[in-house]
This record gives C-alpha cells, sequence and structure tokens, in this order.
C-alpha cells in the first residue's frame, strides 16, 4: 500500500534540525500486510540527545510571549486542516483503522489544536487576601503559573496523532519543550505533525527543539521516562506499563492514561432501542481498539430478553472488511499478535461457561463483532480490556447490584448508564468509580475539550488542554511588602 504524499525531511527531527536513525523497519497497512512505509527508528542515544536538546530550550520555551505560543498552534491548526484528507488516509494506512473512525480522529485533533491556542489566552493567576490573618496586613499576594519544564509524551497506536497532539498542543501552551515518542507500529501520523508543528514555531518565532520526536521500543522509552531532568511524563497505553514508568519516573510527574473494561448499564426504564444502537455503535467503533468503548453491558433481568433481541437483531448492520471502505466499521487488529489474543480470550470465555451469542471468528484479518453473554468473573474478556469488537453482556436483577458490578472492576476510565429517570442519571454521576458518567451516550463519547482521565488503575491526571495545561504547569507564590518603612 502506498504512503499518501505528506512531505518532510528525512530522519528524526532532533534538536534544531533532523538526524539520522541508526535503523529503520517497515510500517505495514494491518488489513493485508503490504509495506506502507519504512520508519526511522531511533536509540537510547537519541534519546538523550532529544532531551539535552529540550533542556537547552527551556528556558527560551518558558519565556515565549503568549502571542507567539497562540499562533505556532494556530497555524499547526491551519496546515493539518489543508492536508486532512490526506492525513486521513495515511491514518487508515498505518493503523489499519476504518476511515470513518480516522476522520474523527483527524477531526478531533484539529479541535484540539484550535482549543490548546485558545486556552494559552487564559493561562493566568490570581490575587491571595493574605491580610485575613494580622501578620499579612500590608503585603500584596498573586500567584502565576509558570511551566513544569520539559515534558515526555507517549503515544498509543490506535490514535496516535490524536494522542501526541494531547501531549504536544498543552505542552507547547504552557511553555513547556516536548519530546514525543509514538508507538512503533504507527510513526509515520506523528512523525509528519511533530514536522508541521516545529515549522510553525519556527515561523512565530520560536526554536524547532522546542517539540522533538524519537521513535524505537522500550529502550528509548526507558531512556526518556528516567531522565531526571524532566519535569512530567504523559503516557497513554496498558497499565502494567503505566505502572511501571510510574514506579521508575518517581519522583517525576506523571499522568497515565491507561485504559479500562468499559460498562454500558441498561435499566428497566431505558430505551432499549437506544441502548441497543450504543452497543452496537460503541462496542466496535475503531475496530473496538479504543479504552472507552462499550466492553461490559449490565442489564437489568426485566429488560434483559428484550434487549438480547434488539441487540442481536442489529448485529448484522456492523460492516466488517477493507478500513479503506467508507461501509467498513470493524477492520484488521493492529497486528496477528492481538488478534490471536483477542481470540483466545474469546475462547476462555466460553471454556469459563459464558455463551457465544454471535461472532469469535475470522473474516479474512479482522475478527467478526463479538457478543459474549454471562461471561463469569475472573475471566479477561470481563475482568481486563479486551480491546477488539467484542462486548460481553450479562443482567443483574437491579440497579444496586449494576452500580456495584461497574465498580468492582479495577478500572475506572468511562461508564455509561441508559434510564429515562433523572434520579437514576443522578445516583450514576454520585455512585459510579469512574472517571466520567455518560448518561443516554455511550462511554465513549468524548469530547476534546472536557477533563478527561480515570480513576483506579485506569490512571492518574487529565487531559483536554485547559485541564493539561494546568497539570503542566506549577504555582508559583508572589508575597510582596510594597514597603519596609
Amino acid at each position: 500500500m502506498s504512503q499518501p504524499r505528506l512531505d518532510h525531511p528525512d530522519g528524526l527531527p532532533i534538536g534544531d534540525g533532523w538526524l539520522s536513525a541508526p535503523s529503520t523497519a517497515e510500517v505495514r497497512f494491518p488489513y493485508d500486510g503490504s509495506v506502507v512505509a519504512t520508519a526511522p527508528v531511533g536509540d537510547e542515544a537519541l534519546a538523550h540527545r532529544a532531551l539535552d536538546e529540550a533542556l537547552a530550550v527551556r528556558d527560551e520555551v518558558g519565556r515565549l510571549p503568549s502571542h507567539v505560543r497562540r499562533r505556532a498552534l494556530q497555524a499547526a491548526h491551519d496546515t493539518v486542516e489543508r492536508h486532512r484528507d490526506d492525513l486521513e488516509r495515511l491514518l487508515v494506512a498505518e493503523t489499519g483503522k476504518p476511515l470513518v473512525d480516522c476522520r474523527v480522529e483527524v477531526a478531533r485533533t484539529l479541535l484540539t489544536l484550535q482549543t490548546a491556542a485558545e486556552e494559552v489566552a487564559r493561562l493566568h493567576g490570581e490575587t491571595v487576601p493574605l491580610d485575613l490573618l494580622p501578620s499579612g496586613e500590608g503585603l500584596l499576594g498573586f500567584w502565576v503559573r509558570k511551566p513544569i519544564g520539559v515534558v515526555v509524551g507517549i503515544a498509543g497506536f490506535n490514535y496516535p496523532v490524536l494522542l501526541a497532539t494531547h501531549k504536544i498542543a498543552p505542552a507547547i501552551a504552557a511553555g513547556c519543550p516536548v519530546v514525543v515518542k509514538p508507538a512503533p507500529q504507527t510513526p509515520l501520523s506523528t512523525i509528519w505533525l511533530v514536522h508541521v508543528v516545529r515549522e510553525a514555531l519556527h515561523e512565530a518565532g520560536a526554536p524547532r527543539a522546542a517539540l522533538q520526536l524519537v521513535t524505537g521500543g522500550p529502550d528509548v522509552g526507558v531512556a526518556l521516562t528516567t531522565d531526571r531532568r524532566v519535569g512530567a511524563v504523559s503516557f497513554t497505553g496498558s497499565a502494567a506499563v503505566g505502572h511501571r514508568i510510574a514506579r521508575d519516573a518517581a519522583p517525576t510527574k506523571v499522568l497515565l492514561e491507561l485504559g479500562s473494561n468499559a460498562a454500558l448499564v441498561v435499566a428497566a426504564d431505558a430505551d432499549l432501542d437506544a441502548a441497543a444502537d450504543a452497543v452496537v455503535r460503541g462496542g466496535y467503533y475503531a475496530s473496538g481498539q479504543a479504552c472507552i468503548s462499550v466492553q461490559r453491558v449490565v442489564v437489568v433481568d426485566a429488560v434483559r430478553e428484550a434487549f438480547l433481541q434488539r441487540l442481536t437483531s442489529r448485529m448484522g448492520e456492523v460492516v466488517v472488511g477493507d478500513p479503506r471502505d467508507e461501509a467498513t466499521r470493524v477492520s484488521a487488529l493492529i497486528d496477528d499478535g492481538s488478534t490471536g489474543r483477542v481470540l483466545e480470550w474469546v475462547q476462555q470465555a466460553v471454556d469459563a461457561g459464558a455463551r457465544l451469542v454471535g461472532g469469535g471468528t475470522r473474516e479474512g484479518t479482522s475478527i467478526v463483532p463479538t457478543v459474549l453473554l454471562d461471561v463469569p468473573d475472573g475471566v479477561s474478556a470481563w475482568d481486563e480490556e479486551i480491546f477488539g469488537p467484542v462486548v460481553a453482556v450479562r443482567s443483574v436483577p437491579d440497579l444496586d447490584t449494576a452500580f456495584e458490578v461497574v465498580n468492582r472492576s479495577r478500572y475506572g476510565l468511562h461508564a455509561s448508564v441508559f434510564t429515562a429517570s433523572l434520579a437514576t442519571a443522578f445516583e450514576a454521576v454520585d455512585r459510579i468509580e469512574t472517571g466520567g458518567v455518560i448518561v443516554n451516550e455511550v462511554p465513549g463519547f468524548r469530547s476534546d475539550v472536557m477533563p478527561y482521565g480515570g480513576v483506579k488503575d485506569s490512571g492518574t491526571g487529565r487531559e483536554g488542554p485547559r485541564f493539561a495545561i494546568d497539570e503542566l504547569t506549577v504555582t508559583r507564590m508572589a508575597v510582596i511588602r510594597p514597603t519596609t518603612g
């Protein structure tokens, strides 16, 4: 498969220019295994070089005027907008994700760049009434926000451009140099994005080294995250890797978005057609490779059979095939290893007593959209993040039990509840232990301007430009006695 034409220099964007990488690797189209392009692969030495270059411009980037930071982000947005069709096709090629989902990714990337540019104007502090104590009489107090320093951003393969943008844009808005590491499977679109932002920085009067990128494997990630000169690490990926980063990076601040096994609760008074539609839309978009896609469906017994009838009747609508096709909703996963693991987890669930209602097989390189019924606890397809086109349905006697089932998970990113009751909606928001509770919509709903993140093993910290900028800045308190007379 040929790569769409998105030009940038050869090598890796490190320092003010581009450096040759010690090796290369083929990036393959997951759907048929054809070669998309050859990508540069960095190493520990280049990771250390990038950090050195970032530290060298740390003070300069931290002092960049607001208008420079805002203009650079806006210019990057405009360039991405002009090339959005090619970027969408490149995302399809390297991720294997359906075109419809790649279009959503680019649209959300544009919103994130735009919003981060706007947030530059809102980065400010406030005064503090120090004279609440007699000792503070005559003192002027105010606080400002200062950049945390060099940021390391590590993104996952499923939404490579969007996830990288959620690292890059808030860091630049906050005045922090940032070094990005894309997933080894999907470096191409992120390299181009970094090139675009670096040129926008240069044109606005900022150093290109404010943003750099190093590709590579775990050794590169370790080199970047364990350097004590780093101000913050922002990681999107698996819980196991995130926990290791948090341990190894301490005491550096770490922001973690670690995925989930998102639940959707169907109350007895729910609109069952809408709930079934949400499972079909929310369980299989991006071929199930989304951390807030529907994985667990918890249905109150009173509507179990009616809901299942509606769900199973809709499954044939989920088109499986070539991700370049406008109609496709499920295609190949990122690699054969992921496909094999998902099918193994489905079989383990069946062996443990679950019933396979549909799917569970391969169609070419893709997994047929799958529904499992009555998956018990202790089985990976229920307990862990499956990251594939698989939905597990379980019924419970009442809403109290449903909320308890949702909360028993070690994860807590997003959950949703379908109900006609405002009281139930507010109870769900109060009781469900997740970073976001979505009522009468898919748990996969995310606006990029809202605070996004999880609790428990789903991570720490929040994304969304406004909230990420807060994470990547520190308060500095000023206390001034205007006169000593």
